[in-house]
């Protein structure tokens, strides 16, 4: 495709929208992939598929073979997805939860995301899958942005304890988040401070990308 190899010298739009949630939605070509990026941030594929892989990597892909169920909060384009199933060959049932419908009807269409069987995407707000849902996990992926910003509910002590309780035994988190100030960093400090160090070791992996944290929490009873 003509597209793809010129998109190694400059990159190329192919498809651009608004979104009720997210503002504005691209489809690019950039260095021979296709990648799905907000107005300011890149939302799947390219360098945040290179983030949560790193994330994916750390746990252990050994570990996420095992696995029975996989929560994905913030599906977007769904490329942590493919790094699941198609790198990784995770066999296990995957739900994803995203808020806008504009962007699965786009992941569905450039990325091909309705074709994983093992994949169930569900529209909600993820506050509120969170609350509702009845069943456990071995591994909550977090990957929520609105553009550059992160819902605060995010870091809320109600949500973190939430999202551990919805864990299985030696279960893990994967946190996504974004370090724009200091402010973010005293943040991200102020969230892990608060994991209970009885029930679940955590840390950090700083720095992925320039402005990515990465926050593993893992249930060790």
């Amino acid at each position: 495709m003509i597209q793809k190899l010129f998109s190694y010298i400059v990159p190329i739009k192919i498809f651009k929208k608004k979104s009720q949630r997210s503002k504005i939605i691209e489809v690019t070509w950039a260095n021979g992939e296709l990648v799905l990026d907000s107005e300011n941030t890149n939302y799947s594929y390219g360098s945040l598929q290179r983030i949560l892989r790193y994330g994916l990597r750390n746990i252990g892909y050994d570990a996420i073979l095992k696995m029975d169920h996989i929560l994905l909060l913030g599906v977007a384009g769904g490329s942590v997805i493919k790094t699941l199933v198609d790198e990784i060959q995770y066999k296990g049932k995957i739900t994803g939860v995203e808020i806008d419908p504009d962007i699965i009807k786009i992941a569905n269409e450039y990325f091909n995301l309705d074709q994983i069987k093992q994949l169930e995407v569900i529209i909600d707000d993820a506050f509120e899958f969170v609350l509702k849902t009845k069943n456990k996990y071995n591994l909550i992926i977090i990957d929520i942005f609105e553009d550059i910003k992160m819902p605060n509910f995010l870091f809320e002590s109600f949500f973190s304890e939430r999202i551990c309780s919805l864990l299985q035994s030696h279960g893990f988190v994967l946190f996504n988040t974004m370090i724009l100030d200091e402010a973010h960093n005293v943040r991200n400090r102020k969230y892990i401070s608060e994991i209970n160090p009885k029930l679940f070791t955590s840390k950090m992996l700083p720095r992925v990308e320039v402005h990515n944290e990465l926050i593993i929490i893992e249930k060790v009873v």
